[in-house]
């Protein structure tokens, strides 16, 4: 994990994420040929969208947050990793899907464990559960598509 020498280097480092994310699910949305496929990549990258101006309101000294608990499937952890390429399945597609939330997800856990104060590391939580929910979504999805 990088070493952050201020909460706004965090938080710089957080919104970056969320914009890569915004793009990568803008980009695959474009570069999908099912219809379908798109509307799920379009719907993440607004979400994504979100994340960042929650933590622009973060750094802007303006806080803000709600309690949910998600469930969960782990259907992410069991499966393997797809190639990414313009004519992948609905079902490769939901792979990325669950696998780059994941990552995300887990990339919240680093950043409140680091966290120095109580109200960086309940925002840092929140977005945990809000990566968790993006992949509760892709999972129920693959589940119902697999099964």
């Amino acid at each position: 994990m990088k070493k952050f020498r201020s909460v706004d280097e965090v938080l710089d480092f957080a919104i970056k994420r969320e914009i890569e994310a915004q793009n990568f699910y803008m980009k695959l949305a474009d570069f999908v040929e099912k219809p379908e496929m798109a509307k799920v990549l379009s719907d993440l990258a607004s979400e994504e969208l979100e994340h960042k101006v929650k933590l622009e309101t973060v750094k802007a000294g303006e806080v803000g947050i709600g309690e949910e608990e998600v469930g969960k499937l782990d259907i992410a952890e069991y499966v393997q990793d797809v190639e990414q390429h313009p004519k992948m399945s609905y079902v490769d597609l939901l792979v990325v899907g669950m696998k780059k939330e994941e990552i995300s997800r887990k990339l919240y856990i680093d950043l409140a464990t680091i966290a120095q104060t109580q109200e960086l590391r309940d925002i840092f939580l929140k977005l945990v559960q809000e990566e968790a929910g993006h992949k509760l979504r892709f999972e129920i999805e693959y589940d119902l598509m697999t099964f």
